[in-house]
């Protein structure tokens, strides 16, 4: 189509000379009534070179335009340099693996699960009866959390995560959103078809996907709300319990971050329980170590917890002996008279108040009170190296006198008084060992923001996925033939967790 402009004349009339102009412009207007086509060319071109100038140098409005869809951006600018050791890939899994699961939640756990539990992101109901206990800066960081809601919190950081891909050929880490925890919590006591049929179906569907069998596994990982043995049920028919999820061969090489760990199987990686602490940035978590430090405490140590009547010789009987019997030392808060699960106003307190807290086995050698105590800036007691020292070696400073204090349990059961013991501690002691535990609180808490707490300091969840990356990184390295080396030259196919805890 030819584009009409001002002066255009068939190319089979003759324009005639104009005697007013100039002999040049004469000249040029003749040579151009004799080749008219030319003249067209030159005026479509000199057009063109006008638009190209223009669009340029000035913005043209958008109205000239037809509205176009723009990409979405695959992976941030930023990832190349922020993310050393690779990106995360996040499976799109149907809902009926999650969403579908958090939408049902009433048909979890009869007992003590709730909708409200996973409200807010899994982060459950503000909690603003703390508003008389906790300082008025922090307070909206306090949430009534359900101890089993991992699997939510990290689905929605990683869904948010700097170094997330939407393209899985440039990952190095697949992460699977399943809600197993969610999902056996329904039939933990009854029905064993339905309790591995969730865990079935999602096995089928991942082996489907192209990157699983790239590696069989081996660079994915996922997320346990609930502890281990929720997820081993055995073959004994009087152990009548759980799943088998972590049984089935293909997850025999997934990474798992879970609330507690089995001690014999390096691919579960303990990660702290949820506490009901989640700063919103890093002013938060200073103003609380500031509120715990100062905090005036009456009583040299405290239990939160309930007896176990149908276990012998249960410790935890004997410490509330102990406890009731040191009242003028230990104050006690019994979770069979009161619900204790989440965290309450008399739990928090009880810890605010006090130097030291027993930390005994809960129904499984982790407790959540462990971290709910240290959030509180007490000092944590405990009797089995499994609650605490061998889970979280990528969260808890790395020599455990420095923080904590061990007894025995066979002491405890025969009648060794824990206040003596206690007692034999100075202030200075007290004092460092508190220090070390409120250095410690950015490591085991989860942020609100979805983007965590900025460059600033990592919280549990950046600590738990750096620690994902490097060891698959350290994987790949080997295989490669480029695997760290040991001081006896062996190579390592990945880190201890100590070493990666000095890492990150």
């Amino acid at each position: 189509m030819v584009l009409p402009f001002p002066g255009h004349l068939s190319p089979t009339r003759q324009t005639p000379k104009n005697p007013d102009l100039p002999k040049p412009l004469n000249s040029i207007q003749a040579h151009c009534s004799l080749h008219p086509r030319l003249w067209l060319l030159i005026t479509v071109l000199s057009v063109q070179i006008l638009v190209l100038f223009v669009t340029r140098t000035v913005p043209l409005p958008a109205s000239l335009f037809p509205a176009t869809k723009t990409p979405a951006t695959k992976t941030k600018p930023s990832a190349a340099a922020n993310c050393p050791l690779g990106r995360i890939y996040v499976y799109d899994l149907p809902p009926s693996f999650n969403k579908d699961l958090i939408d049902t939640c009433n048909d979890s756990d009869p007992w003590r699960w709730r909708c409200g539990a996973v409200s807010n992101d899994g982060f459950g109901p503000t909690a603003a009866e703390l508003a008389q206990v906790v300082p008025a800066s922090v307070a909206p960081a306090w949430y009534w959390t359900n101890q089993f809601a991992l699997e939510i919190l990290f689905h929605n950081r990683l869904l948010n995560h700097e170094c997330r891909t939407l393209e899985p050929e440039s990952a190095a880490a697949f992460y699977i959103p399943f809600y197993a925890g969610l999902a056996v919590g329904k039939y933990l006591w009854a029905n064993h078809t339905m309790r591995d049929r969730d865990c079935e179906m999602v096995i089928r569907w991942v082996r489907k996907q192209p990157f699983w069998r790239r590696s069989n596994g081996a660079d994915h990982f996922i997320t346990l709300g609930r502890i281990t043995w929720d997820f081993r049920r055995l073959d004994d028919p009087s152990y009548d319990w759980g799943s088998s999820l972590l049984n089935m061969p293909a997850m025999s090489r997934v990474t798992r971050l879970i609330v507690e760990r089995a001690p014999r199987d390096d691919n579960d990686v303990g990660v702290p329980y949820p506490t009901g602490f989640h700063p919103s940035s890093i002013s938060d978590v200073v103003n609380w170590q500031g509120f715990v430090r100062n905090r005036n405490r009456t009583s040299l140590f405290c239990f939160v917890g309930a007896a176990r009547a149908d276990i012998k010789d249960d410790i935890r009987a004997a410490l509330m002996s102990q406890c009731r019997n040191e009242s003028g030392s230990c104050r006690v808060v019994d979770c069979t008279r009161a619900e204790c699960a989440n965290g309450r106003t008399s739990n928090l307190e009880t810890f605010l108040d006090s130097d030291f807290c027993l930390q005994p086995k809960g129904d499984s050698y982790t407790r959540r009170s462990v971290f709910d105590c240290m959030l509180a800036g007490s000092i944590p007691i405990f009797f089995w190296f499994r609650t605490a020292y061998t889970q979280y070696k990528w969260f808890l400073p790395g020599e455990p006198e420095s923080y904590s204090v061990f007894i025995e349990p066979r002491d405890v059961v025969n009648g060794r008084s824990i206040r003596s013991i206690l007692e034999g501690y100075s202030k200075e002691d007290v004092r460092r060992m508190r220090e070390k535990v409120i250095e410690t609180i950015p490591r085991f808490v989860y942020a609100k923001p979805r983007e965590g707490l900025g460059s600033r300091s990592r919280d549990a969840f950046d600590i738990a996925v750096n620690g994902v990356l490097n060891r698959f990184r350290v994987a790949r390295e080997s295989r490669s033939g480029r695997g760290t080396k040991t001081q006896e030259g062996k190579t390592n196919s990945s880190l201890s967790d100590s070493s990666l805890g000095r890492i990150l």
